[in-house]
């Protein structure tokens, strides 16, 4: 498996703990996916969509090489306050981003992420109540070998 796709599959993985407990607001049923469904064409709310997208590389001396890759994560709600409902998922999945900035994409070979950054959030404010749409855009640091 590609490390792209691995990164994606391990963030899915710890998404999918957002269940309402221990301190997050949301619960998301397990209904987080590494691809990609428009909001309209989804049917389970909440949901969490995972997208990677633009990859970049660092080559530094000594063949040492950084990858930089962006990944997109969606977040559909629907419901009588969408947009209270999309802060609060919103607020979850960040807490899980910054919880896992060092995350394990491949524990067979001890791979792992050396940085997750946030670099936007982004809602539709309100435009599609009574759903509510959401991005978080991420950029992923990690030793290419």
């Amino acid at each position: 498996m590609s490390r792209r796709k691995s990164i994606a599959n391990a963030l899915v993985e710890k998404l999918k703990l957002i269940d309402g407990s221990a301190g997050y607001q949301s619960n998301v049923f397990g209904n987080v996916f590494p691809k990609l469904v428009y909001w309209d064409q989804c049917s389970d709310f909440p949901s969490i969509f995972i997208v990677t997208g633009q990859e970049t590389r660092e080559y530094l001396p000594s063949d040492f090489v950084w990858g930089y890759l962006n990944i997109s994560i969606k977040v559909y709600v629907r419901g009588e306050d969408p947009q209270q409902v999309l802060e609060d998922l919103l607020e979850d999945v960040e807490n899980v981003v910054d919880a896992n900035r060092q995350l394990t994409y491949d524990a067979g070979n001890n791979l792992a992420t050396t940085e997750i950054d946030i670099t936007s959030i982004i809602t539709d404010e309100g435009l599609l109540d009574p759903y509510g749409v959401g991005e978080i855009n991420i950029l992923v640091r990690y030793q290419v070998i």
